[in-house]
């Protein structure tokens, strides 16, 4: 963290920080919303229950029933990808997104800029409700949009400590997004244990996988549906890079490159919270996650990854002097503490 004044850099920090953790976000809305899309016409759900489990991953339950009431798929589909009001909708994601991507133009490539801002136009460009019939590609559209954005960043941007803060603020999204879905399912998807390992588990299960990118690849290590593998897979593995593990693994690794410190040592809070973290995760077993609970674990889980957010604002963020904050960054900041509160 040398050869940059630290005002610069911690502006430039949250700035990248922020990007990669909202393109990441409207990433897995879409997602969310695609599979679920699909799901409901492998089985049919009366809307609730269709479609009440993604504002409840999303974390906006409350501010969801006050302004829409009950769940269906278009107010969902409203709230979680074209809402103005809504700072975690995909719409508003991508608009963060690009206002700190314009913020840091010189630090990032000329393919990353028109990337964001090509997504950005594009959901712009839908805001009324498309075609129910064209939903599904719409929301396709935009995963492919991410993955683009993410191989343009690794593809055009030096691996250096601006490029580590993009890695950072993605893969502690990631981590975050999958515990999410996975505890809804455990916690709200399947009330009544006589639908457990009929049919209808099986089909819920593989919508969760779908819904982390995670079905094909859990298939060709486990082969059937289990939910003891399934919870072992997306947090534990140590290869697949949606897991829990492999995301605080690499996110960490980030850290270290951001401070110099050598892995296994800290210089930051930030740093420890991740490295505890991190110890946790290799040496836990899925019995013992089996064993404490699997909401219980899982929301003990995102605490912690919530304090790692927040340490690594109070880092590298916090001591931006007020007058030499980017104007763009005054929206980004309420947005982040929107996101933040919502986790």
């Amino acid at each position: 963290m040398t050869g940059v004044t630290r005002p610069l850099l911690s502006r430039v920090a949250d700035a990248l920080y922020w990007m990669g953790r909202y393109m990441e976000r409207a990433e897995s809305v879409a997602r969310f919303i695609g599979v679920n899309l699909n799901l409901q016409l492998d089985l049919p759900l009366d809307p609730a229950r269709q479609w009440q489990p993604l504002i409840d991953t999303s974390g906006d339950t409350e501010v969801f029933k006050e302004r829409y009431g009950a769940a269906t798929q278009d107010s969902v589909i409203e709230f979680l990808a074209y809402d103005t009001e809504n700072p975690n909708s995909i719409y508003s994601c991508l608009t963060s997104a690009r206002e700190n991507a314009r913020s840091v133009r010189e630090t990032i490539s000329s393919e990353m800029w028109a990337q964001v801002n090509s997504m950005y136009l594009q959901v712009q460009s839908q805001r009324e409700m498309p075609d129910p019939e064209w939903l599904p590609e719409v929301f396709r559209s935009i995963r492919l949009g991410s993955h683009m954005f993410q191989g343009v960043t690794d593809a055009t941007m030096s691996h250096s400590e601006a490029w580590h803060f993009v890695r950072l603020g993605r893969k502690l999204e990631r981590a975050d997004k999958t515990s999410r879905i996975l505890d809804v399912k455990y916690f709200m998807l399947l009330p009544s244990l006589r639908d457990v390992g009929t049919p209808y588990d099986d089909i819920q299960w593989s919508a969760v996988l779908r819904s982390v990118s995670a079905f094909e690849m859990y298939r060709k290590k486990y082969g059937r549906i289990a939910p003891r593998e399934i919870v072992e897979f997306l947090v534990l593995d140590r290869e697949f890079p949606r897991s829990v593990h492999y995301c605080i693994r690499t996110a960490d690794e980030s850290l270290h490159a951001i401070t110099g410190a050598p892995m296994g040592s800290y210089r930051y809070p930030s740093e420890q919270y991740i490295g505890l973290l991190r110890s946790e995760l290799d040496f836990m077993s899925v019995e013992s996650i089996i064993g404490q609970g699997i909401h219980e674990y899982l929301d003990a889980l995102q605490v912690k990854m919530n304090t790692i957010d927040s340490s690594v604002a109070n880092d590298f963020v916090a001591r931006i002097p007020q007058d030499q904050t980017a104007p763009s960054q005054s929206q980004s900041q309420s947005q982040a503490q929107a996101g933040r509160s919502s986790r």
